[in-house]
């Protein structure tokens, strides 16, 4: 059965106050009262309380520095106010140092009883807010163990598992560098094969990993020059692609406000995707733009390339996903992943269209500075 809510209340008249507890008490709530301030306080020792109700202007102890030690004492504690009409003023002054509400004096049932309803519903929100701060806590530092765990497993991955990759590499490299000539054409396509599936799955495990990071990584956000931070990327991608002629048209891009290093990320592997998917075109056409709505920036990266089938679209940006084999282009099909946690890590979209053979253009939104 639940209790009724207990209410201190703390007033030098002592007529008044009797009249006052009789009165709430019939209406459901366990009063208690004092004529003095200081009285008040003993009780508070020993008994908890939900409201305290104290008159203002009292000889032994005002109501604000009864109101102030009471909840020095009880946090939890709500205060209101009770004063005549001649004192309004300095009563909502009182609610500035911490009490809720106010009541005025002589007594109306009709007033009361919403102030203290309302008083009783602030208390209880405050109860459950704390209750869900300490549950936020808790979880943060759930959170807190388990990044911690997710580190050292990342490590014993990074370690462990590339480790015996290398070895395996090596060992080929040697054989083959060694044996090479006592091998047929069957024993150097397998060598090779060996020595293929290790890189590739040493980088399988590289791009694993800087997944893995990209969720705990905090964001550095500032104000980022585009055009700049293109230009570095394509000039960075031409030495890669050596001389192959990628006509690459990057039009005027506003700034936009986020995490450099990141961003100069998702430029790259969308820039990247687009230099390897023209691979096999005789004119590639690489395009970059922006256009630009209130308060974000659309930016774009088109190609004429292989393209994809929007049937595939709502598993385009899925880990580990690839709409091209292998043996078409290589990859693992995590840089669309990482690209798009990057872009929902700065409150913004991506999307793409795209057409097989005819290209693909993929869109993301950013904060505009």
């Amino acid at each position: 059965m639940t209790r009724p809510p207990r209410l201190l209340i703390v007033d030098d008249e002592v007529v008044l106050l009797q009249a006052l507890c009789d009165t709430l008490r019939d209406e459901g709530y366990e009063t208690t009262g004092f004529a003095s301030g200081r009285a008040a306080l003993t009780a508070l020792h020993g008994t908890k309380f939900d409201l305290l109700l104290a008159d203002l202007m009292m000889p032994e102890m005002d109501g604000i520095a009864l109101l102030q030690a009471a909840v020095a004492m009880d946090p939890d504690l709500v205060g209101i106010i009770m004063t005549g009409e001649g004192t309004i003023t300095t009563a909502v002054e009182a609610m500035k140092t911490g009490a809720l509400d106010y009541i005025l004096k002589p007594f109306k049932l009709k007033v009361i009883l919403p102030v203290l309803s309302r008083a009783l519903a602030m208390k209880r929100l405050r109860s459950e807010n704390a209750e869900l701060g300490q549950r936020l806590r808790e979880h943060a530092a759930e959170l807190e163990a388990a990044n911690k765990d997710l580190e050292a497993f990342s490590f014993s991955v990074s370690h462990d598992l590339r480790a015996p990759l290398r070895a395996i590499d090596g060992c080929c490299q040697i054989i083959e560098e060694e044996l090479g000539d006592k091998l047929d054409d069957s024993g150097r396509r397998l060598f090779k094969a060996v020595r293929e599936s290790s890189q590739q799955m040493a980088t399988l495990i590289g791009d694993l990993l800087a997944f893995a990071r990209l969720g705990r990584q905090p964001l550095s956000k500032q104000p980022v020059d585009v055009s700049a931070l293109v230009r570095e990327v394509v000039v960075e991608l031409g030495k890669e692609h050596g001389e192959r002629q990628i006509d690459v048209r990057v039009k005027d891009l506003p700034d936009c406000v986020g995490d450099p290093a990141l961003l100069k990320q998702v430029f790259v592997n969308l820039l990247s995707n687009a230099f390897k998917f023209t691979r096999k075109k005789r004119e590639a056409v690489v395009e970059v733009g922006c256009d630009q709505k209130t308060g974000e920036n659309i930016y774009f990266i088109r190609d004429n390339g292989a393209g994809f089938d929007m049937r595939h679209m709502q598993r385009l940006f899925d880990p580990f996903h690839r709409l091209h084999g292998s043996g078409e282009f290589e990859g693992t099909g995590v840089g669309l992943s990482i690209v798009q946690r990057v872009i929902r890590r700065h409150g913004g979209r991506i999307w793409a269209e795209a057409e097989v053979d005819e290209g693909a253009t993929f869109y993301f939104t950013l904060p505009a500075t």
